[in-house]
């Protein structure tokens, strides 16, 4: 039987966006045994897959260290795959690529336009040109492993049925109210919008929408819990405890505004139009939402910063760049949602 292993171990957003490719492979191929190979975080990313398996990676114990990447190709070996499309790229996944083509198995790995994407963060000659999105990076693996999709032929799925604790978010709201997440945060702050300014962008939403605050970790919650108890339709999804119950949440949302980070790409998976805010990244570097639109992605003054974008991951700030995302005005924002609905 043919046996495709995925392997793409970290981070949120970078999995999410294996999920519109998935869905191709899966109506394209009906019969091809699939395993997915990421965190254990992940697996509510896949549920809508009933015939896709879910093997979970734990690289702080039995797969530390060299040791344990052994370990976790003798286990991967077990399952007897064929194929294995590599859509991370990295040290690990290069380790276990190179053991499985020992044994004449068939291996693609993702491009990473890493040549590319040195001419878009050069600080000096910048060429500003937008590079093949993620997406469609990772179903060119899957075509070159001899899986012919077409990410054109995408289908979205129906929203999640909303139960057990997502439920209590949503008793006693009016029918027919748009309902707008919000996203403030980012794994780094480059990637944030002012907070000043995001809690105006929310005071004003939530006059006419039901706005749902998503964030995790103490400082991020204790954050939105100030806004959820300052304004009387904002609602906190951070006591969810459960993946699961805010995918269910964010398929039922009418637009999503987001920071270059995660929640953008798991709203635009069931089709969510995602409002989304970049500050020392760019979307040309292949990492927007799927299918987002230019008008819908809101950019920092480059007039101004000439210097932007300056990497992939938001992590370098040049002296003076401190607050490029207070370029972005909130009324902008708030047009730019207002005109999605």
């Amino acid at each position: 039987m043919t046996h495709l292993l995925i392997l793409r171990f970290s981070s949120m957003g970078d999995v999410a966006m294996i999920i519109p490719s998935l869905r191709c492979l899966v109506k394209a191929y009906p019969d091809l045994k699939i395993t997915i190979v990421t965190n254990r975080f992940y697996k509510p990313f896949f549920s809508e897959f009933k015939n896709i398996n879910f093997f979970a990676t734990d690289f702080k114990n039995s797969h530390k260290g060299v040791k344990g990447l052994f370990k976790l190709y003798k286990e991967l070996k077990s399952l007897k795959p064929t194929h294995v499309a590599d859509l991370h790229s990295v040290i690990r996944t290069h380790f276990l690529s190179l053991l499985f083509k020992l044994r004449l198995i068939k291996i693609k790995k993702i491009d990473k336009l890493r040549s590319d994407k040195k001419k878009l963060f050069k600080k000096s000659n910048k060429v500003l040109k937008p590079l093949i999105p993620t997406q469609y990076r990772y179903s060119e693996v899957f075509c070159r492993l001899g899986f012919n999709i077409d990410l054109t032929t995408h289908e979205f799925p129906l929203p999640k049925i909303i139960k057990n604790t997502a439920q209590t978010l949503f008793m006693g709201l009016e029918t027919g109210k748009k309902k707008i997440g919000i996203a403030p945060f980012a794994s780094y702050t480059g990637k944030i919008y002012p907070l000043d300014l995001m809690q105006k962008v929310v005071g004003f939403l939530q006059n006419d929408y039901y706005v749902f605050l998503f964030g995790s970790g103490k400082y991020e919650t204790d954050t939105l819990k100030v806004w959820a108890k300052a304004y009387p339709n904002v609602f906190g999804c951070y006591d969810l405890n459960s993946l699961e119950s805010e995918l269910e949440i964010i398929s039922n949302l009418s637009a999503m505004i987001s920071m270059d980070s995660a929640n953008g790409h798991l709203a635009a998976n069931y089709n969510i139009p995602v409002i989304s805010l970049w500050g020392l990244t760019h979307p040309f570097a292949g990492y927007a939402p799927f299918l987002s639109k230019p008008e819908n992605e809101l950019l920092s003054d480059r007039v101004k910063y000439p210097l932007l974008p300056t990497s992939s991951y938001g992590n370098k700030t040049p002296k003076g760049y401190e607050n490029v995302m207070r370029t972005i005005d909130v009324n902008d924002v708030i047009l730019a949602v207002k005109k999605v609905l």
